[in-house]
């Protein structure tokens, strides 16, 4: 499908993720120069103008470094910036001034089978949201190379797992729904490795008054749990299945309520969900770009609203 593309692509960042993605870029036949911020080719200013002939930019480096990079190489090229877009407040308000058509960033939680589950709700007639719940973690902070990485870094990281793994969940309802309030998140080192926050939660309340409730982790054993409470129904995300039930009664011969029938039961294999939201998202970015043409000014303003949301 990309094998045509006669479009120059740059990768700024050698790290996992960047790896993710070039492995993706790799499988579909796209060719890419590495920008390795990290060795001493940062400072190198002909690796940086090898990096500025190339008319796609993915951005794949530590959060603090996006909108550097952004600013210096948005003109005449499309940009995959990775989320967050920014981490200050005094930058995304300067981001807002940039030009919107070209820039592309990767909240690919919008391709997961929860997101397409949302997505169902009205089909189903659940009516409206309620309650959510969203229990997310893994035990990255006990690795060894978690000590020395920019996500344990309260200066590279300000707000650690909250900025790195709670927006994307944030961007999911952002993207379903309307946010009213957003509390200030609850921020802990729980491992006490590093100066950044490996346990986070927080509470938002949506346009309806429905309350969702987010909680990320850095120190806990691999654990993801959903719920998502409507008036009339349930989605819930559970080890390796997604169950839309409803309607709200459903009786016993006794008149009990019992739990509202499965409508539709939807398998999950983690690890494929992941990679084929990053893969969907990739290839989301790439058709706009190989077609040259311009992402909308909605898809860009919530991206920057659900940024907004963690700077609060």
């Amino acid at each position: 499908m990309w094998r045509d593309i006669c479009m120059k692509v740059g990768i700024i960042g050698n790290g996992t993720h960047s790896k993710r993605i070039q492995k993706i870029l790799k499988k579909i036949g796209i060719n890419f120069f590495i920008y390795k911020p990290n060795n001493p080719s940062y400072y190198n200013k002909k690796d940086f103008e090898k990096l500025k002939k190339n008319e796609i930019i993915f951005i794949l480096s530590p959060n603090h470094t996006h909108f550097n990079y952004i600013k210096k190489l948005y003109k005449n090229r499309y940009i995959f910036c990775e989320k967050p877009p920014v981490i200050k407040k005094k930058e995304l308000i300067m981001l807002k001034k940039i030009p919107y058509g070209k820039i592309y960033f990767n909240y690919n939680f919008r391709f997961l089978k929860i997101s397409k589950a949302l997505g169902l709700s009205q089909k189903y007639n659940l009516k409206n949201l309620v309650y959510a719940n969203i229990l997310a973690g893994h035990g990255l902070s006990l690795k060894k190379e978690y000590k020395k990485s920019w996500r344990s870094s309260k200066i590279k990281c300000p707000k650690g797992v909250f900025e790195i793994v709670s927006i994307h969940w944030i961007d999911l309802i952002n993207y379903h729904y309307k946010i009213k309030k957003i509390e200030r998140p609850e921020l802990i080192n729980h491992s006490k490795i590093g100066t950044s926050f490996d346990t986070s939660h927080i509470k938002l309340t949506l346009n309806n008054n429905a309350i969702i409730n987010i909680f990320s982790s850095y120190r806990t054993p691999l654990i993801k749990k959903i719920l998502f409470v409507f008036e009339n129904g349930i989605i819930e995300h559970s080890e390796n299945y997604i169950e839309i039930r409803g309607p709200a009664i459903n009786l016993d011969k006794n008149r009990f309520f019992k739990k509202p029938k499965l409508i539709e039961k939807i398998f999950v294999s983690e690890l494929k969900d992941y990679e084929n939201s990053l893969l969907k998202s990739v290839n989301f970015f790439l058709k706009i770009s190989k077609n040259k043409k311009k992402f909308s000014k909605k898809l860009f303003n919530c991206s920057l609203d659900s940024n907004a949301h963690i700077l609060r």
